[in-house]
C-alpha cells in the first residue's frame, strides 16, 4: 500500500467520522434541547469568565477596582511574567508539590488499597479510619497541622526534643528549606485515601482464577502483583494519577492557609501566587495572564484524562 493510498484512506475515514458524529448530534437534537438550560448557565458561569480571564490579560489595570480604566498592553503581561525570577521561582515549587504529592499520595493509596483487599479482622473498621483524612474538612485539617508544625507549641516539634533526637524544636514551616516538604507532608496525607478507595475499585475487577493460576504455577508475591494485578489496574491508575495531578496544580487551601506563600515565596505555588497578585497586590492583568498559562496547562491534563477514560470505546462500539 502506497503513502498516497494510505492518506487518502485516512482522509475518507475521518469524513466519516464527522459525518457520523454529525448525524448522531442532529439525531439527538431532541434530547440537546432539554439539556440546553444547563448549557447556557455553563456558557454564563464557565465560558464568559474564562473569556473575560483572557482579554484582561492583555491590559494593564490600575489599583483598586477600577477595571473600567485599564489600558492596552498586549503581550507585556505575559513577558513581565517570563522574565520575572518569582516566576520560575514558583513554577519550579509547583513542579515538585504536584509530582511529590501525587506520587506519595498514589504509591500510599496503593500500599493500602491493597493491604485491605485482602480479609482480616476489623478491615472495615480500618477503611473507616483511612477515610478520616479525606472526609475531614480540608480548612480544619490545615489549621490543626498548622499548630502541629508550631515552632513553640507544635506537638511534632516537642515529641523530636523529649525523644532527645532534636535539642531544638525544628521550624518546619518557617524555614525556606523544610517548608515545602512539611506542606507535601500535610497534602500526602489528605489525598491518599482517594487513591485507595480508587485503586480498592480496581482490584475488585481482578479475577482469583487468574491470581490463582500464577500461584499454582509458581508466581511469587511481586510477580502475581506485577504480571497479573497491575495489569487491571493501568486504566484506574492513570485515571487516579491524573485527577490527582489536576488537583495537586490547582490545589489552594493547604499552601496558602498554612503559609500563605511563604517565607519569601519558598511555598508560593501557581494558584497561590495568582490569588495574592490578584486580590493582594491587585494586580489583575498579570494575574489574569498567570491564569491563562494555568488554563492552557489544566486543559491539556484535562485531555489526557478525557482519553484515559474514553481508552477502547471505538474498540467497544465496533464490536
Amino acid at each position: 500500500m502506497t503513502a498516497a493510498t494510505s492518506s487518502t484512506e485516512n482522509t475518507i475515514k475521518t469524513k466519516r467520522q464527522r459525518n457520523t458524529l454529525v448525524s448522531q448530534m442532529w439525531e439527538s437534537r431532541i434530547d440537546y434541547a432539554y439539556v440546553l438550560p444547563a448549557i447556557i448557565v455553563m456558557l454564563i458561569v464557565i465560558a464568559y469568565p474564562v473569556y473575560y480571564t483572557i482579554e484582561l490579560s492583555f491590559f494593564e489595570t490600575p489599583p483598586g477596582l477600577q477595571l473600567r480604566d485599564k489600558s492596552w498592553v498586549g503581550l507585556d503581561n505575559y513577558t513581565i511574567i517570563l522574565n520575572s525570577g518569582v516566576f520560575w521561582k514558583v513554577t519550579w515549587n509547583t513542579v515538585i508539590w504536584t509530582l511529590a504529592s501525587t506520587f506519595f499520595a498514589f504509591a500510599l493509596g496503593l500500599g493500602a488499597a491493597l493491604s485491605l483487599h485482602r480479609a482480616f479482622i476489623g478491615r472495615g473498621v480500618m477503611r473507616a479510619i483511612l477515610l478520616i483524612p479525606w472526609v475531614v474538612s480540608a480548612v480544619a485539617a490545615s489549621y490543626v497541622w498548622r499548630w502541629l508544625y508550631h515552632s513553640d507549641f507544635g506537638v511534632f516539634g516537642a515529641a523530636l526534643v523529649q525523644l532527645g533526637w532534636l535539642e531544638r524544636p525544628p521550624n518546619f514551616i518557617d524555614s525556606v528549606e523544610t517548608v515545602l516538604p512539611s506542606l507535601i507532608v500535610v497534602n500526602v496525607w489528605r489525598e491518599f485515601s482517594f487513591a485507595m478507595i480508587m485503586l480498592m475499585a480496581g482490584l475488585q475487577t481482578v479475577p482469583d482464577q487468574l491470581l490463582n493460576a500464577a500461584r499454582v504455577d509458581g508466581a511469587n508475591t511481586w510477580q502475581r502483583f506485577w504480571h497479573v494485578t497491575f495489569p487491571h489496574l493501568r486504566g484506574v491508575s492513570t485515571v487516579t494519577v491524573l485527577l490527582l495531578a489536576v488537583a495537586n496544580f490547582n490545589g489552594f487551601i493547604i499552601p496558602w492557609i498554612m503559609t500563605s506563600g511563604g517565607p519569601a515565596n519558598s511555598s508560593h505555588i501557581w494558584i497561590t501566587h495568582i490569588y495574592e497578585l490578584a486580590f493582594g497586590r491587585q494586580r489583575w492583568g498579570v494575574a489574569s495572564a498567570y491564569s491563562v498559562l494555568l488554563f492552557l496547562i489544566l486543559m491539556t491534563l484535562g485531555y489526557f484524562y478525557v482519553r484515559a477514560l474514553t481508552r477502547g470505546d471505538s474498540t467497544r462500539q465496533g464490536a
